[in-house]
C-alpha cells in the first residue's frame, strides 16, 4: 500500500477514538466544498448519458480556457488516469525528478518503465508540486511524453500551461475534487492532442464517470463567481495557517493555498503529538523533517489546531 493522507481507520486503531473525533488535515481537500445542491433520483438508477458527459466537457473547457483543438476525457479520479498514462507508449525510461505524489512514479513501474531522475524520453511534472509547492518550467525540448499533472493549480490559474495541451505527447491532468472539496465523487480530467486522448479512453473503458458526478462536476465548472472567491477564501486561510505553524517551522513555509508544508526538527514527534489530540497530519518516508497540513474548515477546527500546537514541547 502506497503512502497516502486520509486514513482516519488507521489512526484510530493506533490512538483511538472515532471517526467523528478526528480533524483530518492529511490531505489538500478544501474543507468548504462545493454545495451540491438537489440531484433527480433517475440519476441513480440509469447508465450515465452521452449527452451529460458533453456538458461537463464543455463546463471544463470553458472553465479551464482548454483550446479547441486539444481533446478532454473526463474519468473516474485522476488516479485512475495516472494508472492508465504509462500505456500510451512502449516502456522506456521516465523521469520523476524530484519527490513528489507518489502513485505517477508506481504506475511507471508497474507498466515497466524505468525511472530516473534525470533526463528521459517521457516526463513526469506535478506543478505545482505535492508536497512542497514548487512550480517547475516547461521543459525544452519537449519528451516525447510529458504529463502534467495540475492537480492543485486551480488555486493559481494563471500558472496552469494547458495551453500547451495541444502538441502531441503533453498531457494536462486535473483533479475536482481537491479545489471543490468533493474527493469522495472521484472525478479527474485528462487533456491533450485527440490522437493521445483517443487512446487513453480505450484504456478507460466506457461510462468512465457516473451520473451524479456528472451533474454536480458540470454545476461547480459553471459557477466561475464561486471559484473566485474561494480562491480568496483559501489563500487567507492559508497565511492564518502560516501564522500558526510558524513558530515550530525551522524553514520557509511551503505549499499551495490547499495544504503548508513545514520543516521542523523531527516530524513524526509533531505528528505524534497531534494524533494523540486526534489531528491527523501527514508525514513522509522521504524525509524526516517535513510535515503537511491541510486547511482546517471551522473556527473550532481552527481552535483545536492551535490549542494543540501550544502544549507542543
Amino acid at each position: 500500500m502506497r503512502d497516502h493522507g486520509g486514513r482516519i481507520s488507521d489512526a484510530i486503531a493506533e490512538y483511538g477514538g472515532s471517526f467523528g473525533d478526528w480533524l483530518d488535515l492529511s490531505t489538500g481537500i478544501n474543507p468548504t466544498p462545493y454545495p451540491i445542491g438537489k440531484l433527480s433520483d433517475d440519476l441513480w438508477t440509469r447508465l450515465p448519458d452521452p449527452a451529460a458527459e458533453n456538458r461537463l466537457i464543455e463546463a471544463a473547457r470553458s472553465f479551464w480556457n482548454i483550446p479547441d483543438d486539444c481533446a478532454v476525457l473526463a474519468a473516474g479520479g485522476a488516479s485512475a488516469l495516472i494508472a492508465a498514462l504509462p500505456g500510451l507508449r512502449p516502456p522506456d525510461r521516465v523521469q520523476i525528478a524530484r519527490e513528489t505524489y507518489n502513485e505517477h512514479e508506481a504506475a511507471f513501474a508497474a507498466a515497466g518503465w524505468q525511472i530516473n531522475r534525470d533526463n528521459a524520453p517521457a516526463r513526469v511534472i506535478v506543478r505545482p508540486n505535492n508536497p512542497d509547492g514548487l512550480i517547475d518550467p516547461l521543459p525544452a525540448p519537449l519528451p516525447d511524453l510529458l504529463v502534467i499533472d495540475e492537480s492543485f493549480a486551480d488555486v493559481t490559474p494563471d500558472q496552469s500551461l494547458v495551453a500547451h495541451a495541444t502538441k502531441l505527447g503533453v498531457i494536462i491532468l486535473k483533479s475536482f475534487g481537491k479545489f471543490w472539496g468533493l474527493a469522495g465523487l472521484r472525478l479527474g480530467f485528462a487533456i491533450g492532442h485527440p490522437a493521445e486522448i483517443s487512446k487513453l479512453r480505450d484504456r478507460i473503458g466506457p461510462w468512465p464517470v457516473s451520473g451524479p458526478a456528472l451533474e454536480i462536476a458540470t454545476r461547480a465548472l459553471g459557477d466561475h463567481d464561486w471559484a473566485v472567491e474561494t480562491r480568496a477564501q483559501l489563500s487567507n486561510a492559508a497565511k492564518r495557517l502560516d501564522q500558526i505553524v510558524e513558530p515550530i517551522s525551522t524553514a520557509p513555509v511551503q505549499g499551495t493555498d490547499l495544504f503548508r508544508l513545514i520543516t521542523c526538527k523531527n516530524a513524526l514527534d509533531v505528528h505524534q503529538h497531534l494524533s494523540r489530540h486526534h489531528i491527523l497530519t501527514r508525514i513522509f518516508p522521504y524525509n524526516r523533517n517535513w510535515l503537511r497540513l491541510g486547511l482546517p474548515g471551522t473556527e473550532v477546527d481552527w481552535s483545536r489546531l492551535e490549542s494543540a500546537l501550544s502544549h507542543l514541547k
